[in-house]
């Protein structure tokens, strides 16, 4: 089901940057960089000595990511990676008003966690941070002129991304896991903290399990959030397996956007980057549903990416295989041709190949 996205409060928001708090920042700097294309633009805390954090800058497109290592018991990350593991803490968002943005959301019920200031270490700009859901926060980010990159504890950031071949060009949404019965309260919560407003929401049932999703976003469509709870009165799924492991509430996944998602994968696998696969009984049947836009059902089959359509195009998706220790977070590649939501057809089949991977990995409960 479709709904039209309320009046955004604060429709000027887009994605400034992702942090992760981890156990070792090389490592997954490292990581995203030699299989995801990503370049090391710049580094905060201290690389070797003394000091409570260690912090990587790394950029591809339009896409940055934070990973921070706590090098202290004082820095918030200690407390997070000992709780959930490597995750996702920060989601920050741009705004040409920090100030406005934090006191409309703090006046909303939002948790103040920093009140507007400049960051040190930072060009002249204003940041400020709310306690968002499911331990994860929201830095709004206000950059000195339009095109400035601001980072909160960084210094100027005059290393280009290179261009890798990889082609991820921005984030084009975060899902979100909720425990049962917490998902009308975060949709309320982003409703009226960041404007976001319903644009879809679906119920799936795949054999036994069942799971709710709804799909909050700004008027503009730069900041997309899924969120997803079990059904408590199914059998257990991937998404009670997920806020078991990960300790609650918490963000399973990043979606990266690309304009060829044929070339992107095909890429990415020759960097090492491994993907969930789907039965070949679903590219029998899909030239039954429609006939997809720019690949052939044969590239789709080979790479296992998956077609699916809403009332304005279709998409393209594909998970990759979660290399979490605890199996928790993993990555999207999507390709959009036109929709601007998610086919019920692909949420399914994606869903099942969770399934399909945690029954390989013995990890069914």
């Amino acid at each position: 089901m479709t709904r039209n996205a309320s009046s955004s409060v604060l429709p000027e928001l887009t994605v400034n940057h992702v942090e992760f708090y981890v156990a070792d920042a090389r490592e997954q700097a490292g990581r995203l960089c030699a299989q995801y294309g990503f370049t090391a633009v710049a580094t905060s805390g201290t690389p070797d000595g003394p000091g409570d954090h260690l912090s990587i800058a790394l950029r591809q497109g339009g896409i940055t990511l934070v990973v921070t290592e706590a090098r202290s018991e004082r820095h918030p990350a200690h407390a997070y990676v000992a709780a959930h593991g490597d995750g996702v803490a920060d989601i920050a968002l741009r705004t040409p008003d920090a100030r406005a943005a934090f006191d409309r959301a703090v006046a909303a019920g939002a948790g103040p966690l920093s009140p507007p200031d400049r960051p040190h270490g930072s060009r002249a700009g204003v940041t400020a941070t709310i306690d968002g859901i499911g331990g994860v926060r929201h830095t709004f980010v206000q950059a000195p002129d339009e095109d400035a990159v601001l980072l909160p504890g960084f210094p100027d950031l005059a290393a280009a991304a290179e261009d890798t071949g990889t082609a991820l060009l921005d984030i084009d949404h975060f899902a979100i896991c909720l425990e049962a019965g917490h998902l009308d309260a975060a949709v309320a919560f982003y409703g009226t903290a960041l404007g976001l407003g319903l644009v879809f929401e679906e119920k799936i049932n795949v054999g036994s399990q069942a799971m709710r999703s709804q799909v909050v976003q700004n008027a503009s469509g730069t900041v997309t959030l899924t969120l997803i709870e079990p059904d408590p009165t199914a059998d257990r799924g991937q998404i009670d397996a997920f806020l078991d492991s990960h300790r609650g509430d918490g963000v399973q996944h990043i979606a990266f956007r690309t304009d060829d998602v044929v070339r992107t994968v095909a890429t990415l696998a020759d960097r090492g980057v491994e993907f969930l696969t789907t039965p070949g009984s679903y590219y029998d049947l899909l030239g039954e549903r429609l006939t997809p836009d720019g690949h052939s059902i044969e590239e789709l089959r080979r790479l296992n990416v998956l077609a699916d359509e809403d009332h304005g195009g279709q998409l393209f998706q594909i998970f990759t295989h979660s290399v979490h220790p605890r199996r928790t977070f993993f990555l999207e590649i999507i390709e959009r041709l036109g929709a601007s939501t998610f086919g019920s057809s692909n949420i399914k089949a994606l869903y099942e190949a969770v399934e399909a991977e945690r029954a390989k990995s013995g990890a069914l409960s």
